[in-house]
């Protein structure tokens, strides 16, 4: 998808006339995708206008497990970028002083006519822009309809900085500006809930109205379902807060390594997980297969440098068994009245969850069913037929070749 032209950095001096760019934010900014096209887009048509913009900023808050709050910025000839803060940031001095946590709590406007000598400098930022030759800052409150202020900020570098009638055009664009940034910090909202709690791909199909229970469909995946050990006598011995935090630190060992190989966790289970490597055709299979064993490899590395909790703790150093299956599973809603469930069930999963108790058995950290180890032979080696409770007969069971069989 092209990107939308860039400002001319010299547009022809125009009357400052903004009624047809408040009109297509009115209209939903329709021909901007993304929140920085749309950013982008109007700074264009606001210097196509006559505005003399130097620099554009837009800060929204967001609702995300990780990140604090996105800046958008505009300068002219390029397009707006986006910079993402973590929740630090919030504690940040700078950030605290600044005129975005003023007008966030206040919901007042402010002014700094940066090119008078008695100007206030009140906020490190005004010298900064100072010094790179700004000679005008506006920062303006964005209320979203919630009660929440955020902010959208305009720098000139234009001698004698804004004038009354630059800055009356301004504010005509700042209440359909501060609707579309609402629908749009919505929608991202949405997609970042999802994205935590369900996964990517089933958030994607949730917002593509994938909605009703029952709705599912066959896929084909390499079947990731691994379990922390000795999960039971550590919640006996330490506090929940420290469980909680636990739990985390091995978690956060498994999902980066899962997603770096294209994999997507569905669903964590206490201490358990399950994840699923998807593919489209048998040509694909054993790729997928070695996507999840190279995960498997790098989670269990991550697991194996983290340090000792303490001596006498009940679980000093992470131990997890994995099992790694191949088939094809039911993916799709479950569940009862108005509360569902977007995962994968099916004898694949049981068959998974079956061999993870296995590996434990055994003191193994990952072993695999008989199909995943047909489509990576090099790796695997037979470790003996199992019964496995709800199939009818026993199954082969194979251990990652050169394992130590101890118990980790």
């Amino acid at each position: 998808m092209s990107r939308t032209p860039v400002a001319n950095p010299n547009p022809p001096a125009l009357p400052c006339d903004t009624g047809a760019v408040a009109a297509w934010l009115v209209d939903g900014a329709r021909s901007a995708s993304k929140s920085e096209d749309v950013l982008t887009e109007m700074c264009v048509r606001l210097t196509h206008c006559g505005l003399p913009l130097w620099r554009v900023a837009v800060y929204v808050n967001t609702l995300h497990p990780q990140i604090f709050a996105r800046r958008f910025l505009w300068k002219p000839g390029a397009h707006a970028d986006v910079a993402e803060a973590p929740f630090a940031f919030a504690a940040n001095a700078g950030f605290r002083d600044s005129p975005i946590t003023r007008i966030r709590q206040s919901g007042e406007t402010i002014r700094r006519r940066l090119a008078d000598p008695d100007c206030p400098m009140d906020y490190e930022i005004l010298k900064e822009m100072r010094a790179e030759g700004a000679s005008d800052y506006l920062a303006a409150p964005l209320p979203f309809t919630n009660g929440e202020i955020h902010v959208a900020s305009f720098v000139t570098q234009q001698a004698g900085g804004f004038s009354d009638a630059e800055i009356a055009a301004l504010e005509t664009i700042l209440p359909p500006l501060s609707r579309v940034a609402e629908v749009r910090a919505l929608r991202r909202t949405a997609v970042n809930l999802l994205d935590a709690y369900v996964g990517h791909d089933a958030g994607e199909r949730i917002l593509d109205g994938r909605i009703q229970r029952g709705d599912a469909e066959t896929i084909r995946a390499a079947i990731w379902l691994s379990d922390l050990r000795g999960f039971t006598r550590l919640a006996d011995t330490i506090a929940p807060q420290a469980l909680i935090e636990r739990l985390n630190i091995f978690f956060d060992c498994l999902v980066p390594a899962i997603e770096a190989e294209k994999g997507e966790v569905l669903k964590f289970m206490g201490d358990g997980l399950l994840a699923i490597f998807r593919f489209d055709d048998e040509a694909e299979i054993n790729a997928a297969c070695a996507r999840a064993l190279r995960a498997a490899r790098q989670a269990r590395a991550n697991v194996d440098a983290l340090p000792a909790f303490g001596e006498g703790d009940a679980e000093a150093r992470l131990r997890f068994g994995l099992a790694l299956h191949v088939g094809e599973a039911l993916y799709g809603n479950i569940g009862g009245g108005g509360r569902l469930d977007f995962t994968c069930i099916g004898p694949p999963i049981n068959m998974a969850a079956r061999l993870e108790k296995i590996a434990s058995k055994l003191g193994r950290v990952i072993v695999a069913s008989s199909a995943f180890a047909a489509r990576l032979p090099d790796d695997f080696i037979a470790l003996g037929a199992f019964e496995l409770a709800g199939f009818r007969e026993a199954q082969t069971v194979y251990g990652l070749r050169g394992e130590d069989e101890r118990a980790r």
